[in-house]
């Protein structure tokens, strides 16, 4: 695989991010991601300033090569994480869940890459207005929190490559294989966000009564929920019936927030509570049936990818 934009602009050896996912994205997932080639990131939405600040530290120590932190936009202590994140001289930081300007121009002068995360053509242009240095276009069988448009990423690639001018292009929701990897360059994107197929390897801090429940997973056994409040895309179990069944009679954004409560996505993916918690996980689970290493899961896709353009090519 040939140096492209994506690559040169993280000085990785391939075009493949880990998501920034809460409870399954420590030090341990993005080191692994980092030594296997691609861009490794610690997920802060799910941690503390401080254990952030460790997690940070961990990874320098587990890897000499670029590793990022996912910020999302609507954490309360934001100051305080960003502080940390410039501190710790991180090198790059993916930001989501808010508008890009707010942060762009303060990372990009202490030297940090910024890549924002949208779902839609309208958030890419405000991107590009901002000057973040990549663009993630997230189609909605990604896990966890979504777009409102409910595009998919087949769609949504080309949509927003067509109005970016110049800016790299990654492209997530629904990608861990080769295969996924081919089709989201193929229409148009510079690399891609891999979240799930990450979250189910051994170096992901999720539980492993989450990671077993998800590769058992079959078509159609998650669904966008919590609508009204933040689309989620979650895995079916009695949280998400309740949410469901309140949502069908009419319940406001107030009684949603009151079912949700706190700290229910760490019950579920970290704590194992298959039945209360909160399960974030695309699409995709149905395709996966194992839990390897993140080495195993990197090799597994650079080789299909290209062995696919091979086919392609003699096609």
């Amino acid at each position: 695989m040939k140096n492209n934009k994506i690559t040169s602009l993280f000085g990785i050896q391939y075009p493949i991010i880990s998501g920034g996912m809460v409870w399954c994205s420590g030090w341990r997932l993005a080191s692994a991601v980092s030594n296997a080639g691609g861009l490794g990131l610690i997920g802060a939405g799910s941690m503390h300033p401080e254990t952030l600040r460790e997690h940070i530290q961990k990874c320098k120590a587990a890897t000499d090569k670029p590793f990022g932190v996912n910020v999302p936009l609507m954490y309360p202590e934001i100051e305080t994480i960003m502080n940390i994140i410039v501190e710790e001289e991180v090198k790059v930081v993916f930001t989501s869940a808010g508008s890009p300007k707010v942060w762009t121009k303060f990372l990009q002068e202490k030297g940090i890459k910024v890549a924002h995360v949208v779902a839609s053509s309208k958030f890419a242009l405000k991107c590009e207005e901002a000057g973040v240095d990549a663009v993630v276009a997230e189609g909605f069988e990604a896990g966890g929190h979504n777009g409102r448009e409910e595009t998919t990423t087949m769609v949504l690639i080309p949509q927003v490559k067509k109005v970016l001018k110049n800016t790299p292009l990654l492209g997530a929701g629904g990608i861990g294989t080769g295969k996924g990897m081919l089709a989201a360059m193929a229409l148009g994107a510079d690399g891609v966000q891999i979240g799930t197929r990450f979250a189910l390897t051994e170096e992901s801090s999720a539980s492993e009564e989450f990671k077993k429940l998800c590769i058992s997973l079959e078509e159609g056994g998650t669904m966008l929920s919590l609508k009204k409040v933040s689309p989620t895309r979650l895995i079916k179990n009695d949280f998400f019936y309740k949410v469901n069944n309140a949502e069908d009679i009419g319940a406001s954004a107030e009684e949603i927030k009151g079912i949700l409560g706190r700290g229910r996505a760490k019950k579920g993916i970290f704590e194992g509570d298959l039945i209360e918690g909160e399960l974030e996980i695309g699409q995709i689970s149905s395709l996966i049936e194992d839990i390897p290493t993140v080495s195993q899961v990197v090799g597994n896709i650079i080789s299909e990818y290209n062995e696919n353009v091979e086919k392609l090519i003699k096609f």
